[in-house]
C-alpha cells in the first residue's frame, strides 16, 4: 500500500471539509472548480463516497476539498485524530483507495494510536 496523504485533523476538517494541499497529491485528474467522487473503503470494508473538488486559498494555494461530514460525524472524529488515505493495487491491477483514522489514547502510562472504527 502507498500512502497518498496523512494529516492530523483540525476543527475545520471535522466541521466543514477535509482540506488536502494539492501539492501533496501530485497531478490531479481535474481542474479548479470541477468535482469528482472519491470511493474509499474503511477498515470494516464499508465503501464511502466523498465528493471532491479543487479550490484555491490565498494562504495555501490549491487544495482538494473532500466532503466527508457524514463520515466524520459517524466516527465522532476529534481534533488531532490522524487520517491517512492509502492506495492499494489489487491482484487484477485495479486500485483501491482506503481511509484510516487513528486516535492517540493513553494506556498503562503509554501513548498508543488506536483505530477509530
Amino acid at each position: 500500500m502507498t500512502t497518498l496523504f496523512s494529516k492530523f485533523l483540525t476543527k475545520a476538517d471535522i466541521e466543514n471539509v477535509l482540506s488536502i494541499p494539492a501539492c501533496t497529491l501530485g497531478p490531479l485528474p481535474f481542474q479548479e472548480g470541477q468535482s469528482m467522487n472519491m470511493h474509499a473503503h474503511d477498515g470494516n470494508g464499508h465503501e464511502w463516497i466523498f465528493s471532491c473538488n479543487i479550490q484555491r486559498n490565498e494562504s495555501v494555494g490549491h487544495f482538494l476539498s473532500v466532503g466527508w461530514i457524514e463520515f466524520a460525524r459517524e466516527r465522532n472524529l476529534q481534533v488531532d485524530d490522524s487520517v491517512t488515505i492509502l492506495e492499494e493495487v489489487m491482484k487484477n491491477q485495479a486500485t483501491c483507495i482506503k481511509i484510516e483514522v487513528k486516535r492517540k489514547i493513553r494506556l498503562f502510562g503509554k501513548d498508543i494510536w488506536a483505530d477509530v472504527i
